[in-house]
Parts: structure tokens; C-alpha cells; sequence
């Protein structure tokens, strides 16, 4: 079969067979689907599936285009590439070139993917930005080998294992420095105007605890959510209890931190909200076609820290899955949200496995608040703006949200239909003091100037779970 029909029917057939329902953050098939889609899946690239219809012409005059573009790679190129590794490229570049979160994940990555959403991987323990072609460290997490061996936020790789990393993509780097607990890896890093040095780390299965919580002067009791993953909601209602007995019962307040969380599995933004409501919706995804598709409700358990005032934190860091939870808490008047604006990602990717081909991460929703707002390239404004101090920033570039993304999905018009086209490149320039994303080291700490405000609100204001009022004080 010419390349270009395998291709055309490999991707018309192989991509989104069965159903989807939400798993995370992206949207995951459940098992029992991809029990059933798997095979097909593979096969879609194998060999051509019957009941399968022939591409339009229009297609096949595009196809016709990469039939000639991959003959005349076979013909000419220096060396011989074989056909798989051509559709592996032509998937990633096409996929690619869609919106910044659209990616074909080869196997490999892939497995990391499953691996991260469990919250367990092989590393040594480090969040990572792509920072103008370099990779810098945002922070180590704690009682990591990263953290032991004294690494800072803001230091640059330059090498791993001796080979440099420029001109790599993050998912490439990241692919570098990962490995088998046990193994060891050297890091080549520069810090400010510092000469290179090296470090030798153990990489470990590194578990993250997604939440950190400490009890406050004045029985105000303060939990940090850093990412969604499978354990954040046990974990958070444990550190609640635990919070209540410290606080000798009852709690005078609650701040609920999540800045810089990068997001995570949408069914657990979906249950830490239901904890602070009593029932209703959190968050809706509507299609291309500006209808509803998924609605997504609180538990029926209520909310389990009724009449405590409540604060959320938040900043340009935090996206996805923690803009969803501010969002519904703000909607639903149960919190005070304080901070800077969140990144603005409110699209939901769906990950449809291609069998041994790794899989496909592609935007097919957009989220949709409680009251019916897009956060789409907004983001979440707080009640109350608390811009991060000069001297607690991270020494990083100014901050980037999503509406700043190459190709970023535009928000919804105000009766909720879709956009039609993305956004080519822009250059948007928070105000003043909004550009700031603080040091990690300082979140929670007695120094935390956003976290002094967030309880200052809640000493003078008295935050209610009071949906009648129809306000937030």
C-alpha cells in the first residue's frame, strides 16, 4: 500500500475508536474501552482495517503532497529512514502544530506520562521550565536526591551525563535525566554568574507528597496543594483532621494555597471542590460545537468544613486542574481567592493510546465554570490582588500565561461559542508586580508575604459558605 493511504487510513481509523470519560486533567479512555480499542488501534497502523472509507478527494490530493515528500526522502536522503519512524515524525510535527498542549507521545513517553499521573517516577526530583532554550531548575521537591544534593531554583542545566542539553525540548531533557532507581546521573549546572560545577545524584522513585499542610497562629489551619495527582484528596482530608485535632477541634479559618500547581487529574479538582461545597456543579466541557458535553457535580457528602471562612491562593503558575477548583470555589461564593491571576488554561486534553505506538494528547474540550465563564487565556481573577514582593520572586523571565502560547486556543464570546482558529504569537505583558512567581523556599513560611495577606483577609473578613448571598464579602 503507497505510504500516504497507510498513513490516511492508519489515522482516520486509529484515532478516537470508543468513548471517552474523564480520567485527569486530560481525558483518559477507561479500561474497559481500551481494552476493546487497543487491538484496532495497533492494527491502524499495521495494516489497512476493512470498513474503513477512502479519503476525500481533497485528502488525497493533500496526501498526495506527503506521498511525494516521503518518495523523495527514500530517493535522495543521505540515509535510509524507515517508514515508521517517518509517520512517528509526521505524527508529532502535525499534532504539534495544533495548540501548545496537542502531542504524540512516543511509547516511551507515553509510560512516563501513566507514571506521572500516578504520581510515582524514577528521577531525581526537580520541576523543570524550558527557559529560552535552557533548562532551569523551578525547585526542588523536598527529601529529593535534587534537594539533598543543594540544588536551587533557578540554576541551569547545561550537560547531563557530559552532553549538553541545548537545543532540546523540555520532554527531551526531562527523557535525559530520568533512569532506573539506583542509577546515577551527572548534571553539569550553572547558577547566576557562577562557574559550572557538577553533581552526581541517585536517581530514586520519587513519590510526591501532593499535599503539605501546617496549622497557623490563631487555629487557622494552611494546606498546599502542589499537584493533582491520584492522592491529593486522601491526603488533604487527612491533613484536615489532623489540622482540627491540633486546633483542638475546630478550625478558625482555612487557607486553601495553590500556587504554582501545574494541574493535574480533573476527577480529583472535581472531589477537593465537593469538599468545600454543598453539592452543585463544578466545572462543565463543552465541545467544538459550544454544547455540553460532560457535567461534573460535587459528592453528596457536603461540605466538610461548613462554616469555616476559607482563602484560596493563587498565581500565574497555577493551571488546569487548580484554576478548575478556584474557580468553582469562587462561582459558589464559598472562597475568597487572593493572589495574582492563573495561567489561563482551560482546555482539556484527551489521550487516545495507539496501541504500541505510543499515543495521542489532543484538545477536544474546553471547561466551563460554575456560572458559565471560560478561563480560557483569562485565567482566574482574585478577589483581592496581592502581587509577590521584588525580593520573593523567582529569578526567572517574566511570567508567560497561556494566552502567550503560540498557537493558544482563543476564549470562548460571551454566549460560549468556541473559537474557530487559534491565536498566532502575542506578546502579553502583565501589569507590574503580577509578572512575579514566588520562591518556592517561601511558600508557607513565616516570610510568605502572599500567605500573611491571604490570613489577614480571613481575620477581617468573615468568608462564609453562603451561596444566598449571592457575594463574596
Amino acid at each position: 500500500m503507497p505510504f500516504a493511504s497507510w498513513f490516511a487510513q492508519a489515522f482516520q481509523c486509529g484515532i478516537g475508536t470508543g468513548r471517552d470519560r474523564p480520567h485527569d486533567s486530560v481525558i483518559m479512555k477507561n479500561s474497559r474501552h481500551r481494552r476493546r480499542a487497543a487491538p484496532a488501534l495497533c492494527l491502524a497502523f499495521l495494516l489497512p482495517l476493512a470498513g474503513c472509507t477512502d479519503p476525500p478527494a481533497a485528502q488525497g490530493d493533500d496526501l498526495s503532497l506527503l506521498q511525494e515528500a516521503v518518495n523523495t526522502i527514500h530517493r535522495s536522503y543521505v540515509r535510509d529512514v524507515t517508514d515508521d519512524r517517518l509517520v512517528e515524525d509526521a505524527l508529532r510535527g502535525m499534532v504539534a502544530g495544533l495548540d501548545p498542549h496537542s502531542a504524540y507521545m512516543d511509547p516511551k513517553e507515553f509510560r512516563n506520562f501513566m507514571s506521572d499521573t500516578r504520581g510515582e517516577f524514577g528521577g531525581i526530583g526537580a520541576e523543570l521550565a524550558n527557559d529560552g532554550g535552557r533548562v532551569k531548575i523551578i525547585a526542588p521537591i523536598e527529601d529529593t536526591p535534587a534537594a539533598q544534593a543543594g540544588i536551587r531554583p533557578g540554576d541551569i542545566i547545561e550537560r547531563v551525563d557530559g552532553k549538553p542539553v541545548d537545543g532540546l525540548n523540555l520532554g527531551e531533557a526531562v527523557e535525559k535525566i530520568r533512569g532506573p532507581a539506583g542509577t546515577t546521573v551527572r548534571l553539569t549546572l550553572s547558577r547566576g554568574s557562577d562557574s559550572r560545577f557538577d553533581l552526581d545524584l541517585k536517581r530514586e522513585i520519587i513519590r510526591p507528597a501532593p499535599v503539605k499542610a501546617h496549622l497557623e497562629p490563631g487555629h487557622i489551619g494552611y494546606a498546599r496543594i502542589t499537584v493533582f495527582n491520584e492522592l491529593v484528596q486522601e491526603q488533604l482530608l487527612a491533613a484536615i483532621d489532623k489540622l482540627r485535632q491540633e486546633s483542638g477541634g475546630t478550625l478558625a479559618g482555612f487557607v486553601l494555597d495553590l500556587r504554582s500547581d501545574p494541574g493535574g487529574l480533573l476527577d480529583q479538582s472535581v472531589a477537593v471542590t465537593g469538599d468545600f461545597i454543598d453539592g452543585g456543579n463544578v466545572v462543565s466541557v463543552r465541545g467544538r460545537d459550544g454544547k455540553e458535553r460532560r457535567r461534573y457535580d460535587a459528592g453528596d457528602h457536603g461540605d466538610r468544613l461548613r462554616g469555616v471562612p476559607m482563602v484560596v491562593i493563587i498565581n500565574g503558575a497555577s493551571a488546569s486542574a487548580s484554576e478548575i477548583v478556584a474557580a468553582a470555589l469562587q462561582d459558589n461564593h464559598r472562597a475568597k481567592i487572593v493572589g495574582t491571576r492563573s495561567f489561563g488554561k482551560g482546555s482539556v486534553q484527551t489521550i487516545t493510546p495507539l496501541g504500541r505506538h505510543g499515543a495521542l494528547r489532543l484538545t477536544t474540550d474546553l471547561y466551563f465554570t460554575p456560572s458559565g465563564r471560560s478561563i480560557q487565556g483569562k485565567g482566574v481573577e482574585p478577589d483581592v490582588a496581592v502581587p509577590v514582593p521584588a525580593d520573593q520572586r523567582l529569578p526567572i523571565a517574566a511570567m508567560q500565561r497561556e494566552a502567550d502560547l503560540r498557537n493558544s486556543i482563543e476564549t470562548p464570546d460571551a454566549q460560549g461559542n468556541l473559537p474557530t482558529k487559534n491565536t498566532e504569537t502575542t506578546s502579553v505583558h502583565a501589569p507590574e508586580g503580577d509578572n512575579g512567581i514566588v520562591d518556592p523556599q517561601i511558600i508557607g513560611t513565616p516570610r510568605d508575604a502572599q500567605l500573611a495577606q491571604a490570613i489577614a483577609q480571613l481575620k477581617k473578613t468573615n468568608v462564609r459558605n453562603d451561596a444566598a448571598s449571592g457575594r463574596v464579602p
